[in-house]
């Protein structure tokens, strides 16, 4: 109870600064931190190419909704005037004006007085205001104007200071400061205007016309009207706080209003129709209360040069904001609107804004989740229970905690409400303290709806899909699951939405409509095809809802089977969007959505809206690219897509480079690309109806090769190929000729050294030859005395016997006898003998095969006779040997050499010492 009291104390403390809390339009502003330039905005204008221009002190700003420019005079002097005319803006300096245009991106300036003498030398005139007049160019100082006709300038020298020039009826009025106003005649002289004597001894800082009055903006002493030739005070209550607050500016609007920007308290946005009028300051919604100058752009939206920074407010949009500043009123979550004002249901309690007051309602403190008006009170619903509001008294109805919304049953006369413990019914709409609440269930329920006699649907706040049957008596007959029964696993957070008197569900990205024959959910066919990642849908009318869709919302107007998409652009809402607890709830022809510390008001309006067309500037290193333009590789690439369009005309748009697979939004209008590969690229620019994303303009640009990859490093790639296969040629070719010379010499060397072993080997050769030979000799000259010693030894043994036989004294018979017997004796045996000539074979063997070979009729006994001949043996000493004659010998020579096919001319023993040899 004492944390109440002190919540209400501290915000009654609060509370009482929060004055001037109403339902404005949206306002945008920019100061130094965006544009980075200096603080006085002296002038403002908007250009042929829809940028807006602004004379910043030093600088001459440009914005194109999307890019801040700055730029200096070539002297550096401060612009105090600015005003666009065809493709040029004029400015005005200290003794100094000309024009700046714009090309390849960038701003060009052109002096007009350069070179001239066209200020007097003696006087400091600046130049405070540029406009157009009878095709001529006036620029206007404190102390004259100067006319400028493309070729000559003129100068019109006034006896007074003037605050500033205005063109009324085609004619130029002239206000003098403290001398009332002047008009300027076509021969350039002078002539007070009569019956304006109520605005002397005034500053005068605007004279507009509208609806055939003329109004004079005074600096300090409010706004006169001039009607029928006679020249008053503006008879409005608001005269009385103008007169202190220091005009600067004024400006009539197309929607009968008139805006006045003053010194001290802001913007005034006055309603010609009922004199009521809204005041934007500081406080709920200007960054700086000191308006210097206004102007209208194409969209009729308002542009404010302040002290200190930029404003731009969308008064000519359908789209009106209640936003506070204090975060006293906190997260709303339901509106209501009341006879003077509105109703906010909030995190925070309930709170009341009339008469441009903010209020928490006593009591009501705590989480309020919905307001519901039913005839003249309001159904609130709170986490301590369901109050009614009426006639400012603010009561309990019942204790259910946490209930939602009414929902009024498609059936009956009667209203669901959902609960943190089930369903409610309240079947009497007189009564509302009567009740009847759903048995069987009694989970937190988020919503309910009815198109069917005893049957409700309920969506858990977190989870499951009901279908509640009951009876005639209220009874609840049965309570179906039905997102379990049909095996649907992820059923968190279901919406249930009512479209042409049949239940839609929307679970898990799916929407569902339920078949009461098979008691089965199906896929609905039209809304599946038409809205994918909704994430939450509520209904305004039969035929119209707002969905949320990937942070964006749309209005939606279905005509027939076919949907009417409506973006309402993220800036109204951007980051205050309460995600599923958006609701729209209906003020008279405006709808509602609530917000985070407020809410915004749209006024929808069907019709044909405009093409989207853009311009897209492309830059690359602060160069301006054409389309098809080649940057280099591995450089950023900064795309800025224009619509010129700074209201509700500016939609939110996409972008997809070719080939790319989603649609990416285009974040302020800016794309940056980095890291693209080389080769040409595609940038699409999309608009998106909620549907499809329609191209609205297209970049072509080319990423050129790496360095690496250029034309020149190609070309010096196939020098160096040429030079490194000429030097490998050269070098090869080198190496292939040392190679052969090499090889020649080595083959040399080879050839020597096979000439060496050749040489060696033939000497071994014959040496094994002369070897062999002498082997041969050396065998045969053996065999020869071996032959010869065996026959010697024999011989001198058969003659020692024979010497013994003749020593003894015998007869002549018994001599002749035993001589003849030791004769015998002393022959060879026939054992001795064969092995004798196997050992003379074994000597001989290779002549003996060579001898065969070449002489196959060749007897035995004819090989014997050759080898003792090649023994080199005589017919005397082979006889004995052969056991035959002497003459036997020469006949089997005779014999032998006709075999040998020998003539007589030939030596027989040096024949087959040759064959021998071979």
């Amino acid at each position: 109870m004492k944390a109440k009291t002190l919540f209400v104390i501290l915000f009654s403390i609060i509370s009482s600064q929060l004055f001037s809390q109403e339902l404005l339009p949206f306002v945008e502003n920019f100061g130094k931190s965006n544009y980075q330039g200096d603080n006085h905005i002296w002038s403002l204008t908007q250009g042929n190419d829809d940028a807006m221009y602004f004379a910043n002190h030093y600088y001459l700003l440009r914005y194109d909704g999307v890019k801040w420019e700055k730029n200096m005079l070539p002297h550096k002097t401060v612009i105090r005037s600015i005003m666009a005319d065809g493709n040029k803006i004029y400015s005005g300096s200290y003794k100094e004006f000309g024009y700046w245009f714009r090309k390849e991106g960038k701003m060009h300036y052109v002096s007009i007085t350069n070179g001239k003498k066209v200020f007097d030398e003696k006087e400091n005139e600046e130049i405070w205001k540029i406009f157009k007049f009878n095709n001529k160019i006036y620029f206007q100082s404190f102390t004259g104007i100067f006319w400028y006709d493309g070729k000559h300038i003129k100068k019109v020298k006034l006896p007074f200071l003037i605050s500033y020039c205005y063109t009324i009826n085609n004619q130029l009025l002239i206000a003098a400061v403290d001398k009332g106003v002047y008009k300027l005649t076509n021969d350039h002289h002078i002539q007070k205007v009569k019956g304006w004597s109520a605005v002397e001894n005034n500053v005068i800082h605007g004279i507009e016309k509208y609806h055939n009055k003329i109004y004079v903006f005074t600096r300090k002493n409010g706004v006169f009207v001039n009607g029928n030739g006679i020249m008053n005070s503006w008879n409005n209550p608001l005269n009385t706080i103008l007169k202190k607050a220091n005009i600067n500016a004024a400006r009539f609007l197309k929607s009968n209003k008139l805006v006045i920007g003053t010194a001290h308290k802001g913007l005034f946005i006055v309603d010609l129709n009922d004199g009521s009028y809204k005041n934007i300051t500081r406080n709920n919604g200007l960054i700086n209360n000191s308006i210097l100058n206004l102007t209208l752009d194409k969209e009729d939206d308002l542009w404010l040069g302040l002290d200190n920074g930029i404003s731009h407010i969308e008064v000519n949009s359908p789209i009106s904001i209640f936003n506070d500043n204090s975060g006293i009123l906190g997260s709303v979550y339901s509106v209501a609107s009341t006879p003077k004002g509105y109703l906010m249901a909030s995190n925070h309690g309930v709170f009341k804004y009339e008469d441009k007051q903010l209020s928490l309602i006593p009591n009501s403190e705590g989480q309020a989740w919905s307001i519901s008006k039913i005839n003249d009170k309001y159904i609130i619903g709170h986490d301590e229970g369901i109050f009614v509001y009426k006639n400012n008294v603010f009561s309990k109805l019942h204790n259910v905690h946490g209930a939602g919304n009414l929902t009024k049953s498609s059936i009956y006369n009667s209203y669901l409400q959902g609960t943190y413990s089930g369903v409610m019914i309240y079947n009497k709409i007189n009564d509302l303290s009567s009740k009847i609440e759903v048995k069987k269930l009694l989970n937190p329920i988020k919503h309910v709806a009815q198109n069917r006699k005893n049957e409700i649907w309920a969506a858990d706040k977190y989870r499951g899909l009901y279908r509640i049957l009951y009876n005639d008596a209220f009874e609840t007959t049965e309570v179906q699951n039905i997102s379990q029964a049909n095996k649907i696993t992820n059923d968190y957070r279901i919406k249930i939405f009512e479209f042409r008197h049949e239940m839609l569900f929307l679970i898990h990205n799916t929407w569902y409509t339920f078949n009461a024959i098979t008691g089965q959910l199906e896929e609905n066919e039209l809304f599946n095809s038409n809205f994918k990642n909704i994430s939450d849908i509520v209904t305004i009318d039969e035929s119209s809802f707002i969905v949320l869709q990937e942070g964006l919302l749309y209005h939606i107007y279905a005509n027939g089977n076919k949907f009417v998409w409506n973006s309402i652009p993220e800036k109204y809402y951007k980051g205050k969007i309460i995600n599923d607890d958006v609701y729209v709830f209906n003020n008279k022809e405006n709808y509602i959505v609530n917000l985070d510390d407020g809410f915004i008001s749209l006024n929808i309006k069907y019709g044909n809206r405009p093409n989207i067309k853009v311009k897209i500037e492309a830059f690359n290193k602060d160069k301006l690219l054409k389309d098809r333009s080649t940057i280099k590789f591995n450089s950023e690439l900064k795309i800025n897509v224009i619509s010129g369009k700074y209201g509700t005309a500016k939609q939110d748009l996409f972008y997809k480079l070719r080939n790319a697979k989603s649609f990416i939004p285009v974040k302020e209008g800016v794309i940056l690309l980095n890291n693209l590969n080389s080769g040409s690229h595609t940038i699409s620019i999309y608009g998106y109806d909620g549907q499809n994303y329609n191209t609205i303009a297209d970049f072509n640009f080319t990423i050129a090769n790496p360095w690496y990859f250029s034309f020149w490093m190609i070309l010096l790639y196939l020098i160096s190929i040429g030079i490194i296969v000429s030097v490998y040629y050269r070098w090869n070719k080198m190496k292939y000729i040392q190679k052969l010379k090499l090889k020649e010499e080595e083959l040399k060397y080879q050839k020597k050294i096979l000439e060496i072993e050749l040489r060696a080997e033939n000497e071994l050769n014959i040496q094994e030859y002369e070897r062999h030979i002498l082997e041969l000799e050396l065998q045969s000259k053996s065999s020869q005395v071996a032959v010869k010693s065996l026959s010697i030894a024999k011989q001198s043994e058969m003659i020692n016997k024979v010497q013994d036989i003749l020593s003894k004294d015998m007869d002549l018979n018994k001599i002749k006898s035993e001589i003849k017997k030791a004769i015998k004796i002393n022959a060879l045996n026939k054992h001795e003998w064969e092995t004798f000539e196997a050992n003379l074979n074994q000597i001989h063997n290779e002549f003996i095969i060579n001898l065969s070979q070449q002489y196959q009729n060749l007897t035995p006994k004819d090989i014997k006779l050759c080898i003792y001949l090649v023994m080199n043996l005589s017919s005397k000493e082979i006889a004995p040997m052969m056991n035959i004659t002497f003459r036997g010998v020469d006949l089997h020579r005779y014999r032998l050499r006709k075999k040998l096919n020998l003539s007589s001319e030939e030596n027989l023993s040096r024949f087959l010492l040759s064959v021998k040899k071979s």
